[in-house]
């Protein structure tokens, strides 16, 4: 039986050091580097960090290897990169417009704890990022609790969550303080977008900071309608499930200032389009979305002094939740368009986003650029660099020159469900090579299925019932060596 690495596998155990030991140990290449690119969904481009490495560099890095249960298999890994076909001489320009305004690419930092100070926002544009959209400003004081995170592991893994609920707010400095860093940002990188975010209690307030913003220098201004843990009455989430104050606080934002407006909308509401719409009517250039999604933990090491509360919920987990959202908002574009075609707008996509090709769904669904935070929170702002580097040679792959052809290329595919084909199936597939005899697609199949999988006890191999098999796939997505795939589409007997 086949027994190869899988490197995607064995690259998530990697603990993605600072300063990694097994570089110092491997004079001959980035094994860390090329680890990482792997972890972000880079598999193929990952040799040219290590192909001059010798067996015995690889060797003497795994012995220097840190984890904490036994060392990184870096040379199975190494060993079982596949050439990559795609010629990085190929790659083209990720730069598009939002708003109007040139991004170089369409890699944002979300308002939050990722961007608070300069240095901070500085490193991320050295580091690569296209822009910024600050830690939200407002007029009221802020005291944030401790601890004011919270994070959900697989089977009490550390580090690695892939939920994230937190309960910071807006940004602690003082207002004068944020717009000044606001404007050495723009001042010291002209080439970057740089965008307050700002938060009003009333009309007056959102004026004062959205004119602030403008006289900084700011490319623009989102107004966060969405922050779902304000203690202060008439702000954040509760305004934006408000079509009405949502208009009148856009409305009045574009009236005295002349930046593009941008609402950021909340995803705690049953219809986003509502508000949203509202916000397009008052003059909104772009939305963008989702905000955090209110949710509840229940770990005691998160609470306040014995108290809980009711608080943001981030990280990959919510990424389906916010597609649906942005499908939402572009199919309300494609309408409107239809209607008058003078009525444009941009999005901008927010939720879950930590690899290229989480981005990439974004856009397909007609985002102009995305914005990242839990990812950033849990690997820094390094992860641009495979963010960058798989969304080019995926464009070189298909032989694409512009990023703004993938804009919105998949919202054709979309459709209601009584539109959708039922007199076709797709029958599983079993790869016998694979196959490692596990039984849990028999299981799944049986108590939570069709009971179409039979297996027997002596050979450990499944076998697919056709007469009883609808199609459904849950064998595929529960088998945890991939070895069960799609065979063709047929009409259905």
């Amino acid at each position: 039986m086949n027994k190869r690495i899988n490197i995607y596998e064995e690259a998530s155990r990697c603990l993605l050091c600072q300063d990694a030991p097994c570089i110092k140990a491997c004079k001959t290449g980035d094994l860390a580097r090329a680890i990482r690119a792997i972890r972000f969904d880079n598999h193929k481009p990952a040799m040219r960090w290590v192909m001059d490495c010798s067996d015995e560099d690889l060797e003497r890095a795994e012995q220097a290897c840190i984890h904490y249960n036994w060392p990184i298999r870096i040379k199975e890994i190494v060993h079982s990169i596949s050439k990559d076909e795609v010629d990085e001489r190929l790659y083209p320009s990720l730069a598009l417009t939002f708003c109007g305004i040139r991004c170089e690419n369409p890699f944002f930092l979300a308002s939050s704890a990722v961007c608070t100070n300069y240095e901070m926002v500085a490193r991320a544009f050295d580091a690569g990022w296209a822009g910024v959209f600050y830690k939200t400003i407002c007029m009221q004081e802020i005291k944030e609790v401790s601890p004011r995170f919270d994070a959900k592991h697989n089977n009490g893994k550390h580090g690695d969550f892939y939920g994230f609920r937190n309960m910071e707010q807006l940004s602690e400095n003082p207002v004068e303080m944020d717009f000044d860093i606001l404007r050495r940002l723009k001042q010291d990188y002209p080439t970057k977008v740089v965008v307050a975010s700002i938060m009003g209690q009333v009309e007056e307030e959102w004026i004062k900071l959205a004119e602030m913003a403008e006289a900084a220098g700011c490319d623009a201004v989102e107004l966060n309608f969405s922050c779902p843990q304000m203690k202060h009455k008439g702000m954040g989430s509760d305004v934006g499930q408000s079509p009405e104050l949502v208009k009148m606080f856009t409305a009045c934002v574009k009236q005295n200032v002349g930046i593009p407006v941008i609402p950021k909308m909340t995803p705690n509401i049953t219809h986003i389009t509502e508000p949203a719409g509202a916000c397009i009517e008052a003059g909104a250039d772009a939305i963008s979305a989702i905000n955090t999604i209110k949710s509840v933990t229940m770990d005691v090491d998160a609470e306040v002094a014995g108290q809980r509360t009711v608080s943001g919920y981030s990280g990959r987990a919510v990424r389906p939740i916010a597609l649906r959202h942005i499908l939402e908002l572009a199919q309300m574009r494609e309408t409107s368009n239809l209607q008058s075609p003078t009525s444009k707008y941009d999005l901008s996509g927010i939720g879950g986003i930590e690899t290229w090709r989480d981005a990439l769904e974004f856009i397909q669904l007609g985002c102009s650029n995305v914005q990242v935070c839990t990812a950033v929170m849990q690997y820094g702002y390094r992860i641009i660099d495979d963010l960058i580097l798989g969304l080019q040679r995926y464009l070189a792959k298909r032989g694409i020159s512009e990023l703004q052809t993938l804009v919105g290329e998949s919202l054709p595919s979309f459709m209601n469900p009584d539109h959708l084909d039922r007199d076709t199936i797709i029958y599983p597939m079993i790869n016998r090579d694979k196959c490692v005899g596990c039984g849990r697609c028999e299981m799944s199949c049986r108590d939570g299925g069709h009971q179409a999988i039979v297996f027997d006890t002596e050979t450990r191999q499944p076998r697919i019932v056709g007469t009883k098999c609808v199609g459904c796939h849950l064998c595929r997505l529960v088998c945890p060596t991939g070895a069960i795939g799609l065979s063709k589409r047929i009409h259905k007997k």
